[in-house]
Formats: structure tokens, sequence, C-alpha cells
């Protein structure tokens, strides 16, 4: 069993950032991958970016690596995405997502229930 809560989702302007979390509990959190997805309107869902479970290897997806760092604490049992210089393009509601690494990417086995991100201009 694994349980997965997002937040820090919110609406913003254009240049602006925010900084998502993802609290886990249920399995030990260090024994996973953990990764963020992303749906927009009519959109399918694309991935993010991904972190391994002990946070030594990250990878971002091209549309978002100059702009984007995931990362987590074991310690807190919290996964991050910090987003810098939002554009409208992102917006979308975020996933948080737990499962096994398959680089550039991962399997998702696990989700949360979304936090939405809105950016204006």
């Amino acid at each position: 069993q694994v349980q997965l809560v997002e937040s820090g989702g919110g609406l913003v302007r254009a240049g602006e950032s925010l900084r998502l979390s993802c609290v886990a509990s249920g399995r030990p959190f260090n024994g996973y991958a953990m990764g963020w997805f992303r749906q927009a309107p009519g959109k399918e869902r694309e991935f993010v970016a991904v972190i391994n479970s002990n946070g030594g290897l990250t990878k971002h997806a091209d549309s978002v690596k100059d702009r984007f760092t995931i990362s987590r604490d074991n310690g807190k049992n919290t996964l991050y995405l910090k987003m810098d210089n939002l554009k409208p393009e992102d917006t979308a509601l975020y996933y948080c997502a737990g499962g096994i690494l398959q680089m550039p990417t991962m399997r998702p086995d696990y989700w949360g229930q979304g936090t939405q991100v809105t950016v204006s201009t």
C-alpha cells in the first residue's frame, strides 16, 4: 500500500514560481522511484520528471528541463517539484507517482489525486 498526497498548486502569472510537494505513506519512501506527470484538459497525460529511490539520478522532460527541478527528502517522505519561470503552457493537473525507474522515464504504479497549476498571462 502506497498513498500519495500532492499539494502546492495554485494560480500564478507567467514568469513566477511554484513548488509542489507530494507526501508518501504506507511503504518505505526510499524503496521506490518517484516522478511527476501532468495532464491538461483534452490532452494525454505526459511525463514531467523522475528521480530514483536515493535521489542520485534525475531526468526531466525536454519541455521543462531548464526550468523545473525534481528532488526528494527521504527523511520527510516527501517529493518536490520546483517550477521556475512558469509559462501558460505549463497549465495542467500535476500528479505525483511512485513506481520503478525506467530511464529516462518510469513505470508508475501508484498515483496521487493531483494538484492544479494554472499560469496566466
